[in-house]
């Protein structure tokens, strides 16, 4: 981080942008073989650049379809370089799948709700009848998924299609991996046991959180104070406080002896400050009960050591309680990230594993 706003201070381009450069350099990008069997092209998708990775042989006739999103705090990573690209192979050839990764547009070319808008165009593009039929996909077995930011927009995306009339092919399942789903409390225990995590501190969380809804950095202290989110905030009613409510949607487990952060003064001006405070297209844990209820079958993947532990466990309730069949999955040893790097750690390789065989059984 401090080479890339060197950079940015020398001149050299914006420090996000000079991050993903970092990137490139260290993760690198696998050969052609680091999956035998499994081709990689390049295509667009309503406009969207995608990469479509199949794999040969298999079981022969229609494949399962996953359409995934990657992470990096709608600013970060890549379907075409590093552990995404390592992880669609992967998942190519396991599931037998047409794995489609979208090459979605990030900050700070773009903000809310350009990412939003690419993957949900990219995801009714590849829903056709036309394109399914294309790339041998079975209509019937189609998954939606996506990693932390990607999850955000997997849960967002799978919202709006169920919703969509003209879409005809629904989603069979989604598949969230530790999803960013809300930013309105960041006080929540997740939040605060995890504050300093190695991987994703809650600090660059809103600030990745900030950046993608366009807000301005310097309102970051009364952001991690709930500020945004306080009693004087008469936008926020009892009834959508309560999507939110982790004292009532986590278990005792995960509530432990955590107090819940009620600022009393707010921000003036709220919706100038943040346009997009109450929009479900960012923040999928605030839709209602009647649009969770269209929702598809959920896997729902979480970790201890993950300051975003809370958001994926209260989606899973939420979701449960519309009457959506729910697969939660908590790794007790797991961290943010960690299904990215299963090469390096044991809890990683499990995670992605068990993620794998939900997939198989359910698609």
């Amino acid at each position: 981080m401090f080479q890339a706003k060197l950079m940015q201070w020398l001149g050299f381009g914006h420090h996000i942008q000079n991050l993903r450069w970092f990137s490139v350099l260290l993760e690198g990008t696998p050969g052609p073989d680091f999956v035998p069997g499994v081709k990689a092209r390049d295509e667009t998708f309503a406009g969207v650049p995608v990469r479509v990775y199949e794999a040969s042989g298999g079981e022969g006739g229609l494949k399962r379809g996953l359409l995934y999103f990657h992470g990096g705090g709608w600013a970060l990573g890549s379907a075409k370089i590093g552990a995404y690209e390592k992880d669609c192979r992967i998942l190519s050839k396991e599931l037998n799948a047409v794995v489609v990764s979208v090459e979605y547009r990030l900050y700070p070319e773009v903000q809310f709700p350009v990412p939003y808008q690419d993957c949900f165009a990219a995801a009714k593009h590849f829903l056709s009848a036309e394109v399914l039929s294309r790339l041998s996909v079975d209509p019937e077995r189609v998954a939606v998924s996506g990693d932390s930011a990607g999850g955000n927009l997997a849960a967002a995306v799978s919202q709006e299609i169920s919703q969509d009339s003209s879409v005809k092919v629904k989603f069979r399942v989604q598949a969230l991996i530790y999803p960013a789903l809300q930013a309105l409390d960041f006080n929540t225990p997740s939040y605060i046991q995890n504050s300093r995590g190695p991987v994703l501190p809650l600090s660059a969380l809103a600030k990745f959180w900030m950046q993608y809804l366009g807000v301005d950095l310097s309102l970051l202290d009364q952001v991690l104070a709930n500020h945004h989110s306080s009693q004087q905030q008469s936008l926020l009613t009892p009834e959508l406080r309560a999507r939110f409510d982790w004292t009532r949607l986590l278990s005792a487990k995960h509530r432990q002896n955590y107090k819940p952060v009620v600022a009393d003064k707010g921000l003036d001006g709220i919706l100038e400050k943040i346009p997009a405070l109450l929009d479900v297209r960012a923040f999928p844990l605030l839709a209602d009960a009647e649009v969770l209820s269209k929702c598809p079958k959920a896997y729902i993947m979480t970790c201890e050591f993950d300051v975003l532990r809370d958001d994926g466990l209260m989606y899973a309730r939420r979701l449960e309680d519309a009457g959506v069949q729910v697969t939660s999955v908590h790794h007790e040893a797991g961290f943010h990230g960690c299904f990215s790097m299963a090469a390096l750690f044991e809890v990683g390789k499990r995670a992605q594993k068990h993620y794998i065989n939900w997939l198989l059984d359910n698609l």
